[in-house]
């Protein structure tokens, strides 16, 4: 077999990665179908406004909007070498008696800004459902262990213990904010609509003669035959690419929350203190049976690096559209903003799947926490002497010393730790009455409560306005 009849690199995006919707959603049929919709969208506007198209020419439209002939087309773009011009030839041969309307008045940009405006708008609401799925699930579960204690972490170091509820809360607040962004983006989403070739509109006034009210009817019917409620209020010939560069910004954000969820995932499994689900027959290593890496997790931070690279892409895009516009933006968009699409959707698929299947280790969490305690005592310890008359600066400085003591004993020698009872023995602390048994819940503070009140005004009013729509549950791929 020869190198050219070898098989071509396929994208491990659509082969690996992200679910089926979001890769079909983003494939030819889908796009092509939706340019065959702005044309039989346009005809029906201009028609309704007076020009001379004729029902059997919208219906011949309509009778072949899904039926593609996209051999036909790819034809016609090896002769004329544009992509638009192919399809509308490949259309007007299966609706010959249409093909003299097809595009009237219209530029490349209506039918290619205007799908893929309708895109992203589809896109964008799979990925709000998907983070919506994702935020249940971890509404879920930080419930389920709203009151665990565990050792809390400031700079990677021990620190005042948290509970594994609260700290899953911080993991979903990232991505309710994420979803707020997401909501807004769709919000403020427009068609382009019929701008003209330059923004003017120019040939659509020269087809109504004139009449400057008819071309903003034809603006206001083709926007929301599309979906829209309205349209970008002037443009070049292109749709301003702003607005990628504000998608991709949104898309980086997910990402960047889903990279630290399974980042801290992954160093909790490094604890054994949590870890993602395994499946029975899972392997971890080829050379080491006994592993359990944390593979969902670890593909999760390589994808969403992916997407956080791309942010730049639609930046520089945006800041170099010369005047009305420049050809540059096209293979780039093509690339980026479909890819940007498939890697969240695949790392939310992902992040669902293991915020719904966790595997919690309580004892192994009162483990280490037990070990790293007698120093979170210390806290209250010179609380009470002060309030007994002690100077709050030197008795901070006894405490250092002895922690420093300590750390010695444990780290170096492998000796338990004897924080406290080096605090009964020294004559600073003499009036302090030391509690018989260290009690985790007394370090925690509102974490319980904080879980309840997090779910009750975030989780809970996501559930209700999403419903069943986000239970959008798949099988992980490869």
């Amino acid at each position: 077999m020869s190198d050219f009849e070898s098989t071509p690199y396929q994208n491990p995006l659509i082969e690996r990665y992200s679910s089926r919707e979001m890769a079909h959603w983003w494939g030819p049929e889908r796009r092509f179908q939706t340019w065959r919709s702005l044309w039989i969208a346009l005809a029906e506007s201009e028609k309704e406004l007076g020009l001379p198209i004729s029902d059997t020419q919208i219906e011949q439209l309509k009778a072949f909007r899904e039926n593609l002939n996209l051999d036909v087309a790819a034809e016609y773009e090896r002769i004329r070498r544009h992509d638009v011009m192919a399809h509308v030839e490949a259309y007007g041969d299966q609706c010959p008696d249409a093909k003299p309307i097809i595009h009237l008045g219209a530029t490349s940009c209506f039918v290619t800004d205007n799908a893929d405006l309708v895109l992203i708008r589809g896109a964008l609401e799979l990925v709000a459902r998907r983070l919506a799925g994702t935020i249940d699930a971890l509404g879920t579960f930080a419930a389920q262990h709203r009151a665990l204690p565990c050792l809390g972490f400031t700079h990677l170091q021990p620190a005042q213990p948290t509970t594994v509820g609260k700290r899953c809360c911080l993991w979903a607040y990232d991505l309710v904010l994420d979803l707020h962004e997401i909501e807004h983006r769709l919000e403020q989403l427009r068609a382009r609509s019929a701008k003209g070739t330059t923004g003017t509109q120019a040939s659509f006034l020269q087809l109504f003669g004139g009449d400057h009210e008819k071309v903003l009817q034809l603006e206001k019917k083709v926007s929301e035959k599309l979906g829209f409620s309205d349209s970008y209020a002037v443009t070049g010939q292109t749709y301003p690419r702003k607005v990628d560069s504000q998608i991709l910004d949104a898309l980086s954000g997910v990402s960047q929350s889903l990279h630290k969820i399974a980042t801290d995932i992954r160093l909790l499994a490094n604890r054994k203190e949590i870890e993602e689900p395994i499946e029975k027959h899972q392997i971890g290593s080829s050379a080491m049976p006994y592993k359990r890496n944390p593979m969902r997790s670890e593909r999760i931070c390589a994808l969403t690096r992916y997407v956080i690279s791309l942010q730049s892409s639609p930046a520089m895009t945006a800041a170099t559209q010369w005047m009305e516009r420049t050809l540059d933006d096209s293979a780039n968009r093509r690339l980026v903003i479909p890819q940007a699409f498939l890697a969240v959707d695949a790392s939310l698929v992902l992040m669902q799947n293991i915020a719904s299947g966790f595997e919690v280790y309580p004892k192994t969490i009162e483990y280490n926490l037990a070990k790293e305690l007698p120093y979170m005592e210390t806290e209250n310890i010179m609380m009470k002497a002060v309030a007994a008359g002690g100077d709050r600066q030197e008795l901070h400085e006894r405490i250092r010393v002895h922690s420093r003591e300590v750390a010695q004993r444990v780290n170096a020698e492998g000796k338990p730790n004897d924080m406290i009872e080096r605090l009964k023995n020294d004559a600073a602390f003499s009036a302090v009455e030391f509690d018989t048994e260290i009690d985790p819940m007394d370090f925690v503070g509102r974490s319980p409560q904080q879980v309840d009140q997090f779910i009750a005004e975030h989780v809970d009013p996501i559930r209700v306005r999403y419903g069943g729509k986000s239970d959008l549950s798949v099988e992980v791929n490869v």
